[in-house]
């Protein structure tokens, strides 16, 4: 549902994944992730296929962090779709989720600080998008700042959030998570956050963080 409601956003609480099984959902996220506040699950049985258009990020702070989430992920029912490996940018793998749900697991560092815990310093809900500038615009008048913006992707500044806000060129997207680009249906997501009801230029819906 589109509305004419251009609250400002400051703030995202949460994110509601749209499942088959919500209580086996919600499982999976506690063990394999620890996250409750953070990830709602509802009933959805709306049709879809293929990449769903997002990913959501975690970041940590070393490799270590990374490993443990990742086998945790794994070992709660997860499915591997890259390695854990080193690269240029850092350290980090992908898992797809027993309901279809990609999540990256990364750290910038390369190098271990202390002992392996499962501590998340941020989660970032990345978007991919047919036209980046236009969703670049769209968000941008309802309030976020642009922190980084090069190419395909943009980075909003969200310094009070719990959930960062990225976007993508779709395909790219896909291809950085290591899956294929094509796919149809619902993104079966909603982000929940203070700026209203609105679905955006590429169907994503948000809503209040109390829905």
């Amino acid at each position: 549902m589109n509305t004419t409601d251009s609250a400002t956003i400051t703030t995202i609480d949460s994110i509601t994944v749209k499942v088959d099984d919500p209580e086996a959902a919600r499982r999976f996220y506690a063990d394999a992730f620890g996250l409750g506040e953070q990830v709602h699950t509802v009933p959805s049985d709306a049709a879809t296929s293929g990449f769903r258009g997002f990913t959501v990020s975690l970041i940590t702070s070393q490799p270590a962090d990374v490993t443990a989430l990742f086998d945790s992920a794994v070992a709660a029912g997860a499915t591997v779709v890259k390695p854990t490996e080193k690269s240029l940018w850092g350290f980090g793998g992908v898992v797809q989720a027993p309901d279809g749900t990609i999540w990256q697991i990364a750290t910038s560092n390369k190098k271990d600080t202390g002992p392996a815990t499962r501590t998340i310093d941020h989660i970032v809900m990345l978007l991919g998008v047919d036209d980046v500038g236009a969703s670049k615009r769209f968000y941008v008048e309802r309030g976020l700042a642009v922190a980084k913006s090069f190419g395909s992707y943009v980075d909003f500044a969200t310094p009070s959030s719990p959930i960062g806000l990225g976007l993508y060129k779709r395909r790219a997207l896909a291809k950085a998570a290591g899956v294929a680009a094509e796919g149809t249906g619902s993104h079966r997501v909603r982000l929940n956050g203070d700026g209203g009801a609105f679905t955006d230029p590429d169907g994503f819906a948000w809503g209040a963080a109390s829905e």
